[in-house]
């Protein structure tokens, strides 16, 4: 009887994911490496993502570092270049990239809400452009774009960042659609809520106080797992967070009442916020900070809050629901 052969292998899945330096591009980079993908790292900071790209090594993934301003098109389309040079395809691509500038709109200086748009965009369209071309020669591929649940929900002193987000979900949406002939060719959606990142120590700060998210607060290594997953099983629209759903059903029933309770939170969480120094962040240059977590998720985090911020937007999503029920009885 002839030995029977062993299983063949499936070759390794190639994948490009920006903003690998820190946080959920860490988390995920980490994630992918440990399941065997062939990565290629983008972002600003060559050190720090040479430094990601040695961890992946150490995984026994094959890792390749491509520096790059995801706001720079030609750049972007020297990542994509790069891949296919590297590992002869694409299989996947992620655009993680995501900065803010929390300030009131008009006294938060005007490049800095351009930069905004300009990074968690038009980053990720240049992203698309550059992959999608390869995607239909193949006739096969998944782009991800992390939007964020703030591509659902208003976020004040953050005009910039929500028009971003906002901006991403209609561009994902027309997009999906335009490609619904390729049914190979994917686009999902992952709307997270705050994520336990250093994401608001890198970015820009003009409101004079310290910020900190509100609870709860998501451990960046589950969203890393919704990525890792998305690569495998695409889906359109994927929500982390207990909040996410409910928050979604307040803004739908009632948008203006869920932007003046969530000015109101804001307002309260600054007043009682310890000083901090006027900042561009991480803007304009790399960030400093390259660690996964934030430090955020603290056992008071864990506790009764996330309870009582899931109770609260869905009691809000309740009391909008029979606001629009008696409006439209009227």
């Amino acid at each position: 009887m002839p030995k029977a052969l062993p299983p063949q292998r499936l070759p390794a899945r190639v994948v490009v994911l920006t903003g690998a330096s820190s946080g959920i591009g860490h988390a995920t980079a980490l994630a992918l490496a440990r399941e065997g993908a062939h990565l290629v790292l983008a972002a600003r900071g060559a050190e720090a993502l040479g430094k990601v790209a040695a961890e992946c090594e150490l995984l026994d993934a094959q890792a390749l570092a491509v520096p790059t301003d995801v706001t720079d098109a030609q750049a972007v389309r020297a990542l994509a270049d790069a891949a296919i040079a590297r590992f002869g395809r694409i299989d996947v691509w992620i655009n993680n990239v995501g900065i803010g500038a929390v300030g009131a709109f008009d006294a938060t200086p005007i490049e800095s809400h351009q930069r905004v748009i300009e990074a968690n965009l038009i980053g990720h369209i240049n992203g698309a452009h550059a992959v999608l071309p390869h995607f239909r020669q193949r006739g096969r591929g998944t782009l991800i774009n992390m939007i964020s649940s703030g591509g659902w929900l208003v976020a004040p002193y953050s005009a910039a960042y929500t028009a971003s987000k906002f901006g991403l979900r209609g561009f994902s949406e027309a997009l999906r659609a335009e490609l619904s002939s390729l049914p190979a060719v994917h686009v999902c959606e992952l709307y997270p809520t705050f994520v336990d990142t250093p994401g608001l120590m890198h970015g820009a700060n003009y409101t004079g106080r310290r910020l900190r998210p509100p609870p709860p607060v998501l451990d960046p290594h589950r969203v890393a797992a919704s990525l890792v997953a998305l690569s495998h099983t695409p889906r359109a629209v994927t929500t982390l967070g207990s909040v996410a759903l409910p928050g979604r059903l307040a803004h739908a029933l009632a948008p203006q009442l869920t932007g003046r309770l969530a000015v109101r939170l804001a307002d309260r969480a600054l007043r009682h916020a310890d000083s901090a120094p006027i900042t561009n962040g991480n803007l304009f240059e790399p960030s400093h900070v390259h660690t996964v977590e934030g430090g955020y998720r603290t056992l008071a985090m864990r506790a009764a809050p996330p309870l009582a911020a899931a109770a609260l937007l869905g009691t809000l999503g309740l009391g909008a629901f029979w606001a629009w029920r008696a409006r439209r009885a009227s």
